[in-house]
């Protein structure tokens, strides 16, 4: 690709200079306005392992707990895991773990929100993925096949590009 070529298509990738190195894009001229965002995941175990967990037998102690504030943790921290994302001011993060016996395992739901000058989906999705991942070590003794999917964003309200709802999943 040409650096004319290359000039204009960068042109709509706001993360990439005229050069094509990566930036950290320039939120200051943005009003701050409240911002929330909405992920899941799910965590799919053994019959055996779920029922475990459910009873509070596990040897590394409470894992749901430690999952949960493992992604309020996370969502804190974003800014230091993922390249080029803002830190924000978070307001509030909320990290759910619910027990689904139809799996079986876990639907893990982090809602976080701001009143900033940028959207905090990358804080709600990285809290879910940092949960996922820590119910998988409290519960690897157990079972080795654990299965994370799925991860995602649900909603994201305020911003620039307007409110997002996924849509009903099959």
């Amino acid at each position: 690709m040409t650096q004319d070529n290359f000039q204009s298509f960068s042109t709509n990738l706001t993360h990439l200079d005229n050069q094509g190195q990566a930036q950290m894009v320039d939120v200051s001229g943005k009003a701050p306005t409240v911002r929330q965002a909405v992920a899941a995941a799910r965590v799919r175990m053994l019959p055996e392992t779920y029922m475990a967990i459910q009873a509070g037998n596990v040897p590394k102690g409470d894992v749901l707990g430690t999952a949960r504030l493992a992604g309020i943790m996370a969502a804190k921290n974003t800014a230091s895991l993922i390249p080029l994302c803002h830190p924000l001011p978070l307001h509030k993060i909320e990290v759910e773990v619910t027990p689904d016996p139809q799996l079986p395992g876990y639907q893990i739901h982090a809602t976080v929100r701001t009143k900033a000058e940028t959207g905090v989906e990358m804080e709600a999705l990285t809290a879910v993925s940092v949960a996922a991942l820590t119910l998988y070590d409290m519960a690897k003794a157990l079972e080795k096949t654990i299965q994370i999917e799925s991860i995602r964003l649900v909603s994201k309200t305020g911003g620039k590009s307007g409110d997002y709802f996924e849509e009903e999943r099959v």
